[in-house]
């Protein structure tokens, strides 16, 4: 399996990509890394293989290309479903294992924690597979608390290693103070709504305010 962290939200649409290639840009200077959506759905609508390849400044090497893209935007067992597949973790391990060796993975779920990938698998089966510890994207208005305790309560109680947590949108410093305090966690990162969405702004915004303590660099599974 990789070595790398595995990136999740409280939901769905709550800045994971833009996370991930926030990432690339604040860790790429620490070692060879790289990123992988190993399920996307609506892929007619939205591609975030090609929104981190463009915000992360990310070279071809740093790409993984390889995954089961499916065209409704939907929850990955429906989207699979509608389109008459199935997704297996079995052959996402496959895909998982032609990962590069050399290379840390900043390795994107499909919505939530909780989502189901088929009949009898969710989103946090194939997390524990890879064995990965893990990123939470979290929206910093109202509501975020209680999404990102019941996050942060479903990952652990599956055993599963949480490193940290990225806050996206107006800086709220009641609601960090709320979900460090409650989540037994720490807040790596506020990032903005950014006015236009550019490489140099989503790096700028990492080299400063992302993972300023190195938490990420040390819990990098090996």
């Amino acid at each position: 399996m990789p070595r790398g962290l595995f990136v999740t939200g409280t939901d769905t649409g709550v800045g994971k990509t833009i996370v991930s290639a926030a990432l690339m840009h604040r860790h790429r200077r620490s070692g060879p890394i790289g990123y992988w959506k190993p399920i996307q759905t609506g892929i007619e609508e939205d591609d975030d293989t090609a929104v981190v390849r463009e915000l992360g400044a990310c070279s071809d090497a740093e790409i993984f290309t390889e995954g089961i893209r499916l065209p409704r935007p939907l929850s990955p067992h429906l989207a699979a479903r509608l389109a008459g597949e199935n997704i297996a973790i079995k052959d996402l391990e496959v895909m998982a294992s032609r990962l590069s060796k050399d290379r840390a993975w900043m390795i994107e779920g499909a919505g939530g924690a909780l989502v189901p990938l088929n009949d009898s698998e969710l989103m946090t089966d194939w997390i524990a597979r890879l064995g990965l510890p893990v990123v939470v994207a979290a929206r910093s208005g109202l509501g975020t608390i209680n999404h990102t305790l019941l996050t942060l309560e479903a990952l652990r109680a599956r055993s599963l290693r949480v490193t940290g947590v990225v806050m996206v949108g107006e800086h709220n410093v009641e609601n960090r103070r709320a979900i460090e305090r409650y989540g037994n966690t720490v807040v790596l990162g506020e990032m903005p709504l950014f006015g236009e969405l550019t490489a140099s702004k989503v790096g700028s915004w990492a080299a400063a305010s992302l993972d300023l303590e190195g938490t990420l660099l040390r819990n990098f599974a090996q």
